[in-house]
């Protein structure tokens, strides 16, 4: 098992990372997979910085998640040290130093795979949950 691998492995025996549910007063847990293929899917869309990619976040789910500071700056860096996004510092329109990220080989391929996992997944929940 590679280091980065068994980085990966500690997050999520950790547990779950936490998004912030707007208009509720709880939490959603959010699996640090998961979060990796959601910030995945949003650079599909073409490099973003930290802040974009949870504006972005935001403007997809309505408002209904957000993703907290603490939790995406985490697993924009363990991404990148497993090669799945590569950084790039850019002004941003603001005339502001940002680290941009965009999607590498890597990344394209995990997310396809994790996305193929997550479809699985939604499956067999949903099978469980039709069972009288």
């Amino acid at each position: 098992m590679t280091k980065a691998e068994k980085e990966k492995e500690q997050d999520r025996a950790k547990g779950k990372a936490k998004g912030k549910a707007k208009g509720k007063d709880r939490k959603v847990d959010l699996l640090l997979g998961t979060l990796e293929m959601l910030v995945l899917q949003i650079l599909t869309e073409g490099p973003q910085h930290g802040f974009g990619i949870a504006r972005r976040f935001r403007e997809i789910t309505d408002d209904s998640l957000d993703i907290e500071d603490g939790t995406l700056y985490p697993a924009l860096y363990r991404m990148e040290r497993r090669g799945l996004i590569k950084p790039e510092w850019r002004i941003t329109e603001n005339k502001r130093r940002a680290k941009y990220y965009s999607l590498t080989a890597a990344g394209r391929k995990h997310l396809s795979a994790e996305t193929e996992r997550w479809h699985s997944f939604v499956g067999i929940v949903a099978r469980v949950l039709q069972t009288p």
